[in-house]
C-alpha cells in the first residue's frame, strides 16, 4: 500500500492519494498533501475543504461535483457555488482534490 511520508510517519493512501484511515488526517496533513502537488491552500481553499469535511460528518458520504456545487451554492452563494469557480481553487477537480486534501474519500461517481 502507498504511503506519504509526513512528520516521520508513513500515513497509509490508496492508489489515488486518499487517506486510509481517516483519523490519520490533520489540518497541516491536508496542506502537505496540496504542497505535494504544488497547490497553497488559501483561505477560500479552506471554505470548500471545511465545508466537505462538515457535508462529509453529517451525510457519511464526499459528494460528487454535481452535489456539491448545488450544496455550496446553497450555503455560501451562487458566486462560490459554481463549477468555474471551485476548478479555480481546485483545477485537478473540485470534488476529488478537495476531499483528498480534506481526508476524506473519494467522491461517489469520481473516476
Amino acid at each position: 500500500m502507498p504511503t506519504i511520508d509526513f512528520q516521520g510517519k508513513q500515513i497509509e493512501v490508496d492508489e489515488d492519494g486518499y487517506l486510509v484511515n481517516l483519523d490519520d488526517w490533520t489540518k497541516e496533513l491536508g496542506i502537505q498533501m496540496a504542497k505535494n502537488d504544488g497547490l497553497e491552500l488559501t483561505e477560500a481553499h479552506w471554505e470548500v475543504i471545511n465545508f466537505l469535511r462538515d457535508y462529509y460528518a453529517k451525510y457519511q458520504i464526499a459528494p460528487m461535483i454535481k452535489i456539491l456545487v448545488k450544496e455550496i451554492a446553497k450555503v455560501m452563494g451562487p458566486e462560490k457555488g459554481n463549477t468555474k469557480y471551485l476548478y479555480e481553487l481546485f483545477p485537478d477537480g473540485p470534488a476529488k482534490q478537495a476531499c483528498r486534501y480534506a481526508g476524506l474519500p473519494k467522491p461517489t461517481g469520481c473516476v
